[in-house]
């Protein structure tokens, strides 16, 4: 099974053997993955057909908004919880990173990096919020509607006391140096604890 670069980083990084809360698992790829390294995985999603697809798979999945269902979970009820490509779509980001932190004893979160070169060559010079390989709709039809960047999310971070213990950044499918990650990755992860 091929994975997204952000899910294979992360996959490649939880313990196996650990309890897992994936939010936002859309259709269960990181799931399956953790599940085959022998990991207790939960996830919960709000698009009711993707839980279907989960649960036809095995997967225990609920169906539930992460800006309000999170507070359900208990303290540190998992050696991991994971945000990959939804923090952009919560209502409060603060809030969710505090949530994530309150329920993971590890947290995963990876998002597009609104500052990449193209996305402002676009605004600069198109005058126009674009549309790219990590931002692939128009802005009247995305989910997105927090722009963070690799450095908003950094001070977001250090705000809310989250130790950062790895990050990574990627240009497509292409990993890419952390100097100057700022202007030249498209999407970020990084792994915290508090």
């Amino acid at each position: 099974m091929s994975l997204r670069p952000d899910l294979a980083v992360i996959a490649s990084h939880v313990t196996p053997g650990s309890r897992v809360l994936d939010i936002g698992c859309g259709d269960g790829v990181l799931m399956l993955a953790l599940r085959e390294a022998g990991c207790d995985v939960r996830g919960i999603e709000i698009d009711g057909a993707s839980v279907e697809r989960c649960v036809s798979q095995g997967l225990s999945v609920v169906q539930g908004d992460a800006d309000r269902d999170l507070a359900d979970y208990p303290d540190k009820g998992f050696d991991y919880a994971v945000l990959s490509q939804t923090l952009q779509t919560a209502a409060r980001p603060d809030c969710m990173l505090d949530e994530l932190l309150r329920v993971g004893r590890r947290t995963f979160v990876s998002f597009p990096n609104f500052a990449h070169w193209r996305t402002r060559a676009a605004l600069m010079f198109g005058g126009r919020m674009p549309v790219t390989r990590s931002l692939p709709v128009s802005w009247y039809a995305t989910q997105n509607i927090h722009h963070v960047t690799v450095k908003d999310f950094r001070d977001l971070a250090a705000e809310k006391g989250a130790r950062i213990e790895n990050d990574w950044y990627f240009a497509g499918e292409r990993p890419i140096a952390r100097g100057g990650a700022n202007a030249r990755a498209e999407f970020a992860v990084f792994e915290l604890s508090r």
